[in-house]
């Protein structure tokens, strides 16, 4: 691309020395630019010998020089908001609230000292001065090894490719609730379904269980049809009980951790890639179909 406008840059300078009678839309006709490119580049051109090849690239349009240093006024007033916030203002302030104060200081505007016009000059200035810490580095911890039906992980899939119900759901229409063990990577139930709540669910559950048995653990999300209330300031949801009755651990991941529930996470993967978006299920009934296809083949390889 750059060389295409080197070419029309040499062919620009080329013809403005040839007709220096042309004015510059007509410049810009012969090249196929515009008048503001015309008029950019023979400036450029006047200010540089004929035979220069090299300004004919483009500049880089990084600093060259380093930016000017916070008045140290202003830094200064940064600080005494931040350790002593205004009186309405119940909190340790941030950058935006930090800035929003700034604005409206009056020693500021009397001295003539312009506040910053980002927050981030301000996030620069408290990081630096040790008012904003980096997190801590996250270390990760290979997983242990689980003996095969150890530890069972279901989570719900949305078929995506079936459209929404103009008399009904508009998102969700169709799920499939995967049971993967975390011990061999395997997929040992789906269960599709278009009406999936806390009831149809459990069910769901206890029919795995008939199936495979009593595992030590059961890994699951924080769906509120799997965990209740949100708040968890009620009694526990219906499926930990009845999990805790039958033995078996309920393990619910942290908020916003996918990765322990990562051998059901990853099949999801698999599943919507090499099945979903190939077959594209338009129904329940065709969502059954290729789900069953693909356990018959033993389902997507899992990594």
């Amino acid at each position: 691309m750059e060389a295409q406008w080197v070419a029309k840059r040499a062919t620009l300078r080329h013809l403005a020395s040839l007709h220096p009678e042309w004015t510059r839309p007509q410049l810009a006709a012969a090249v196929g630019c515009s008048v503001s490119f015309v008029k950019k580049w023979l400036k450029r051109f006047r200010q540089t010998a004929p035979d220069d090849l090299q300004v004919l690239f483009s500049r880089s349009r990084a600093r060259h020089t380093p930016p000017v240093p916070p008045d140290l006024r202003l830094i200064q007033r940064i600080l005494e908001i931040r350790t002593s916030p205004p009186e309405n203002l119940q909190r340790t302030p941030g950058p935006r609230a930090i800035l929003y104060y700034l604005h409206r200081d009056p020693d500021l505007q009397t001295q003539g000292i312009s506040p910053p016009r980002s927050t981030r000059t301000i996030w620069k200035i408290l990081r630096t001065l040790g008012y904003i810490l980096d997190p801590p580095e996250r270390t990760h911890k290979p997983s242990e090894p689980r003996e095969p039906l150890q530890e069972v992980q279901m989570d719900f899939k949305d078929a995506t490719t079936v459209p929404a119900d103009p008399e009904g759901k508009r998102q969700h229409v169709v799920e499939v609730l995967n049971f993967v063990d975390a011990g061999t990577s395997i997929l040992l139930n789906a269960q599709p379904h278009d009406d999936f709540h806390a009831e149809t669910a459990l069910e769901a559950v206890v029919a795995f269980l008939r199936q495979y048995g009593l595992p030590p653990t059961l890994t699951f999300d924080r769906d509120p049809r799997w965990v209740g209330s949100s708040s968890g300031r009620d009694f526990p949801s219906a499926l930990r009980r009845f999990l805790l009755c039958l033995g078996i651990e309920p393990n619910i991941c942290p908020p916003q951790r996918p990765d322990t529930n990562a051998f059901v996470e990853r099949y999801h993967r698999s599943y919507n890639q090499e099945c979903l978006q190939i077959h594209r299920p338009g129904t329940l009934q065709e969502v059954r179909e290729v789900t069953c296809q693909g356990r018959c083949r033993n389902g997507p390889k899992l990594n």
